[in-house]
């Protein structure tokens, strides 16, 4: 006779699974300033990101069939500035994009990648970095959780660094290059900032660090305790009006009520140039990020119930259109 196994119930904590659309599709990351400029700016903008969406959806489809799952996403900077008030800005966002025949499926502040209610995302994605040493490194440089600094690769010496002992030797320091880990034929090296200190002791996140928590949360790759780390409000929640204030608003706003949902297998981004290096640096943290192998096996089950083979690597789930400036 078996006998009964009695266990704590957080001994083995669930991880949350989480609904996943085929392809999460952002719109736009736009600046206050880009708000600030008015209405024929946000006009343009829409105009422009909607053959890039067209043809990302149409290209989900083909892949997909007909049932094909596509959720769109845009994000608001409300971390660096807040020049308005949500109230004044987000029915004219909106407005434009359905004007230039744009849907705006979830809203999503910025600052909600720094904090989301009692969670901050980054911080719980600065405790998942596993940073891969370059071949021939000597341990001098700290760790990115100390300098605030994530490269691909192994930097080129200064000619500070070491200067004592070249000076004590009499030799004239020696300059050698950066390289990237795992270059082909050449390397593109890039040292990241991922924050800075403000005052009182308080992290200023860097542009490139909160997108590349923005990316993981569309890829549904974040749990805090297992549980979903962004719930998705309704409009309607709010008695279907935009508050007045930034702090009011929720992280994630569903703003079409049959969306489908916010993370997906894969994300389609169609930005602006000037994000050309942010997303470099996305990719570069993308790949130096450890993912809970619990979160990563649910994913890859459920992809693989509906015959899709993901991509292993993080990096090579995101993907972009880097459209002209209007």
């Amino acid at each position: 006779m078996m006998e009964p196994v009695f266990r704590e119930e957080t001994a083995d904590p669930r991880t949350e699974a989480l609904a996943l659309s085929h392809l999460s599709l952002e719109l736009g990351h736009l600046y206050m300033e880009d708000f600030a400029a008015g209405r024929e700016r946000l006009r343009a903008h829409f105009e422009e990101v909607r053959p890039w969406a067209d043809a990302a959806r149409a290209a989900a489809v083909r892949t997909h069939g007909r049932r094909t799952r596509v959720s769109t996403c845009f994000l608001v900077d409300d971390y660096f500035s807040r020049l308005s008030s949500p109230e004044r800005l987000l029915p004219m966002l909106c407005e434009e994009a359905e004007a230039a025949g744009v849907r705006i499926d979830y809203l999503a502040r910025e600052s909600g990648c720094a904090r989301a209610g009692e969670l901050e995302p980054a911080r719980a994605v600065e405790g998942r970095l596993v940073e891969s040493p370059p071949p021939g490194s000597d341990g001098s440089r700290p760790p990115a959780a100390e300098s605030g600094w994530l490269s691909n690769g192994q930097r080129g010496p200064s000619a500070h660094d070491g200067e004592a002992a070249e000076a004590m030797r009499g030799a004239p320091p020696v300059w050698a290059p950066p390289s990237e880990t795992g270059a082909r034929q050449h390397s593109v090296f890039l040292d990241v900032e991922l924050w800075s200190e403000e005052k009182k002791g308080e992290r200023l996140w860097s542009c490139p660090f909160l997108a590349g928590v923005w990316q993981l949360l569309r890829l549904g790759m974040l749990r805090h305790d297992g549980a979903a780390v962004l719930r998705a409000q309704d409009l309607a929640d709010l008695g279907g009006a935009f508050p007045a204030d930034w702090d009011a608003l929720p992280p994630l706003l569903r703003l079409s009520p049959r969306a489908h949902p916010f993370a997906a297998y894969r994300t389609f981004s169609v930005l602006p140039t000037r994000f050309l290096p942010v997303e470099h640096a996305v990719r570069v943290l993308l790949g130096q990020v450890h993912v809970e192998a619990q979160v990563r096996a649910q994913v890859e089950k459920r992809a693989g119930g509906e015959g899709l083979v993901l991509p292993p690597e993080l990096p090579d789930r995101a993907h972009y259109a880097f459209a002209l400036e209007p």
